[in-house]
Parts: C-alpha cells; sequence; structure tokens
C-alpha cells in the first residue's frame, strides 16, 4: 500500500516546527550576542528568614498602594500645589525613603496593589509596584485587596505572578489543603543566629485572602475569610505552638465588622470613615481569639483609618492610605505602618520575642514618626503603652 505523501509532510513539518526552528533561532541569538545568553531565573531571599543579631525583626506594611501606570497616573486628594507634578511614581519615592529609613527585614504589601480600573497592564503595574522591594533585595510577601483583579490577571494570575517576583516569599496557596481564595500562606520567622532558638520559628506570620466583591441573598457585599481558611489557619497554628509556643500576627485586606465596634472602645491612632466590610460576619474573630497565638492584625482597605484597637485580646490596625493614587483627605500626608518585634535578652544569647510595637512614618520631610505603642510583651510591659 502506498503511504499517503500528505503523512510525511505533516510530521516532517511538525518535527521542524517544535525542534529546528526553535535551535536555528537559539544558535543564531548565541552567535549575534558573542555567548552571552543569560537564563533569567527568580532571585530568591535567603530563608528562613529570621531575628539579626541585634535581636530585632521589622515588618514595612504598605497598605493601599493601587498603583496606575505611573507617570501618566494622576494623585487623588492632594493640595492644588501638588496636583501638577503627583503620579504614582510619589508613591514609588515615598515606598524607596521607607526602606531607606527603616531598613526592614520584611515588607507586607496587604493588599490593592494595584488599582485594576487604571492600570493598563496589571504585570506591567505589578513590576512597578514592587520593585523598590527587589531592587532593595528586601524579602517582601504581598495579599490581595478587591482592586487588584480589575485589570487584566484574575487573582489566582496574579498570585502566581507575585510568589514567582524576586526576593518575594509570597505562595499562592498552602500546599495539602484546599481553601478560598488566593494568598493564603505562612511565614515563619527564625530566632537569631548562635541562639538556641536558631533553627525554630519565633515568631509566625499568617497571610489570608479577604476577597473582593460577592453578592449576598442579591445584595453586593465585600468578601470574607472563608471556613475553609478558618480550618487551614487552625491547622498551621497548632501545628506550630506544638513546636514552640511563639506570637503571630495576621495580614489580610478587608476588615472584620467588629472593627466598627472600635468606635465605641477606644483606639490609638485616627477613626475617620466608615469601616467598609463584609455584611457577613465570618468566624474569623472566634478562630483567632481560640488559637492563642496571634497578638495583632494588620489591615487596610479603609484609607482614611490608621488607627489600632483591641477587640478579644487582639489588636486590630489600620496600615493608612498609603498610595497617592487611592482616596486620600487633602492635608492628610500619606502613611505607612512599621512593626517591630524584639527578642528577650538571655544570660548568653537571644531568646524568644519578648515586645512587639508599632508605629507609623508620615510622608513629609521628616518622614514624620507617630503614634509609637506597645502592642504585645511577653512579661511586664502593659500593652497599649504610647512612646512619645
Amino acid at each position: 500500500m502506498r503511504r499517503r505523501p500528505w503523512r510525511r509532510t505533516f510530521f516532517v513539518d511538525l518535527f521542524l516546527l517544535l525542534f529546528i526552528v526553535p535551535l536555528v533561532l537559539f544558535v543564531l541569538r548565541v552567535a549575534f550576542t558573542g555567548g552571552d545568553v543569560e537564563v533569567r531565573v527568580k532571585r530568591s531571599a535567603e530563608l528562613p528568614l529570621r531575628f539579626s543579631s541585634d535581636g530585632g525583626f521589622k515588618i514595612l506594611q504598605v497598605a493601599d498602594m493601587h498603583y496606575g501606570n505611573g507617570l501618566v497616573t494622576r494623585c487623588r486628594d492632594v493640595l492644588p500645589s501638588e496636583a501638577a507634578r503627583c503620579s504614582d511614581l510619589n508613591s514609588t519615592l515615598f515606598l524607596k525613603r521607607m526602606i531607606e529609613a527603616e531598613k526592614p527585614d520584611l515588607i507586607a504589601f496587604t493588599g490593592d496593589n494595584i488599582f485594576g480600573a487604571s492600570a493598563t497592564d496589571a504585570a506591567e503595574s505589578l513590576f512597578k509596584v514592587f520593585r523598590p522591594a527587589m531592587e532593595s533585595r528586601t524579602p517582601w510577601a504581598a495579599i490581595l485587596g478587591n482592586h487588584d483583579q480589575e485589570s487584566t490577571m484574575t487573582r489566582e494570575e496574579l498570585m502566581s505572578f507575585i510568589s514567582l517576583m524576586d526576593y518575594s516569599v509570597s505562595q499562592v496557596n498552602p500546599s495539602g489543603f484546599v481553601v478560598d481564595g488566593y494568598g493564603n500562606y505562612d511565614i515563619r520567622v527564625h530566632g537569631a543566629w548562635g541562639s538556641g532558638l536558631a533553627n525554630t520559628s519565633v515568631l509566625n506570620l499568617y497571610f489570608l485572602d479577604s476577597g473582593d466583591r460577592v453578592m449576598v441573598s442579591g445584595v453586593r457585599t465585600y468578601g470574607w475569610i472563608r471556613d475553609s481558611q478558618l480550618t487551614w489557619l487552625h491547622s498551621i497554628s497548632e501545628e506550630l505552638q506544638s513546636r514552640y509556643p511563639a506570637p503571630a500576627l495576621s495580614f489580610f485586606h478587608i476588615p472584620i465588622p467588629e472593627v466598627r465596634d472600635l468606635w465605641f472602645r477606644g483606639f490609638v491612632g485616627q477613626f475617620q470613615e466608615a469601616v467598609a466590610c463584609s455584611s457577613v460576619k465570618s468566624g474569623i474573630l472566634q478562630s483567632l481569639s481560640s488559637m492563642g497565638d496571634v497578638k495583632a492584625v494588620f489591615i487596610g482597605h479603609d484609607h482614611l483609618n490608621d488607627f489600632c484597637g483591641k477587640i478579644n485580646g487582639i489588636w486590630f490596625c489600620y496600615g493608612g492610605g498609603f498610595g497617592y493614587h487611592g482616596y486620600g483627605r487633602v492635608g492628610w500626608p500619606r502613611r505607612a505602618r512599621v512593626i517591630s518585634a524584639h527578642l528577650a535578652k538571655g544570660k548568653e544569647a537571644w531568646m524568644g520575642v519578648e515586645t512587639i510595637r508599632t508605629w507609623k512614618r508620615l510622608d513629609d520631610d521628616k518622614l514624620t514618626k507617630i503614634d509609637e505603642q506597645l502592642l504585645w510583651s511577653h512579661d511586664h510591659l502593659q500593652p497599649g503603652t504610647l512612646y512619645v
């Protein structure tokens, strides 16, 4: 039987397309570049993260960067004298100044990193948002807000992309668990070198995806942390505490409804707008309280709130609006929050975490430091104490 020539031609063409053509292109590229062909791989942070030799570990929280397209994206709610030359680049400059001033060990981006409606290309905008962190070689972690996915990438694509960027310690989701959302993961911070806890996590960080917008009984509301996420959170908390009873901090974007009650209970900082949260009261507060290790939660979403308040023994702290393309208030400077944990000093070496403090810095000429307070102490200090 005669073979049909079209079959042979088809397979030959397929072979040329898949193997020969790429090989030729590679050889030509080597020839024209003098053999200098760089294979680009992720530059990874040194893991595990750990406390420094001076016993400290510092986290810079960047809440609501709201980045658009860079130079052409104008600022919102700034003084008339500032408006003409103000753009996303002001947000970038603020981040660079904060990194230089505070020299954080980790940068936590807590959602609405890009403002989807203004970002023509999500990937390009993400690179611009995180470039100062990558250029400084500072480990950084990010979660999503309710605006990140409004550009050209889905939430899953966004977290996958973020996890592959230089010095990112972000993860899409925990292995071995099926959870709602994208961006649920934990980061472990080990003790200082030379101490008995150098190979032990003495500070645990829980990152959670609080979602974006959803419909509940025909009404549009904000997302919330789901039962599957709480199941994972309980599991990882129990596992870590069985090894060493370390304090923990949590980070997510959208506040929980109980934060509204702080208006009547007291707080440190500014409570300037209504808490925008889900209409659904999830079990997150009860879960965090029952776990026992979470001492503070850091949130964003409401740009004009920058306060800390205590609910059921846990501090809930806003980062305050960071980005210039996000809404703000004229004359009220953009700001960033810093969280600083410090180890107890033993007779011969550093021990576990002794204190966790926080403060904010304003984007003014002096990066003015405000509202420094103690959030948690292992023993005798009174949480909530202000330092002036």
